[in-house]
């Protein structure tokens, strides 16, 4: 139907510091080897990526015959002077004690604030949409992180869910369909279904983002 609209959010694979358990926003790390086994077809107009590495090269892997847009605003949050450390290295800190107990009012040192992050990933949505809306796209793809999802999810998902309640687990994605006037309206989408995007053949990891 020309009028249905689909995006799909695929979460990047998980990373030698995801598996680590480490906070991973701006800073990169390798995906996990033998991980990256590709469950979906091809079937996507367009993709979109998050300019960080281990976005990139899922988006390779899973889509080698498409070439990516890439947008900035798609990263994760910025964890500032936490980047690559485990909550016991952090635990004792009073701004992480902080951040902890105020997530959406506390930033981390040195990082980002969470009104920052929220800003920068609706102006990437609102290319996106613009962009499907446009061009009269019926399907998209973006691989971005869990951060970005979780955050699109509670402000367009059908069912109204706080922040953290969303399960985002690496090689996962969730496709919203709308109707292209609702998409164009800011609605929330019509359906959410999820999407396999690569077996993960470590079995059940953390979800630290």
């Amino acid at each position: 139907m020309d009028d249905i609209v689909a995006i799909a959010l695929f979460r990047h694979g998980m990373t030698i510091e995801n598996e680590r358990q480490a906070y991973l926003g701006w800073s990169d790390s390798p995906l996990v080897a033998d991980q990256l086994l590709p469950k979906i077809q091809d079937c996507f107009e367009h993709i979109y990526t998050s300019d960080l590495g281990r976005c990139r090269e899922t988006a390779k892997v899973l889509f080698p015959k498409k070439m990516p847009e890439v947008l900035p605003d798609l990263r994760e949050i910025h964890f500032g002077d936490w980047e690559g450390k485990k909550y016991e290295q952090l635990k004792y800190e009073d701004s992480y004690k902080k951040w902890l107990s105020r997530p959406f009012k506390e930033s981390p040192p040195n990082g980002e604030s969470f009104d920052d992050f929220t800003c920068r990933v609706k102006n990437a949505w609102e290319k996106i949409s613009r962009n499907v809306i446009e061009h009269q796209t019926q399907s998209a793809a973006v691989v971005t992180h869990g951060g970005v999802i979780r955050y699109l999810l509670t402000q367009y998902a059908p069912e109204d869910r706080d922040f953290w309640d969303w399960r985002i687990p690496y090689g996962r994605g969730y496709q919203l369909t709308w109707s292209r006037e609702g998409l164009r309206r800011k609605e929330r989408c019509i359906s959410l279904q999820e999407v396999p995007l690569m077996a993960n053949q470590s079995g059940s990891r953390s979800n630290i983002i």
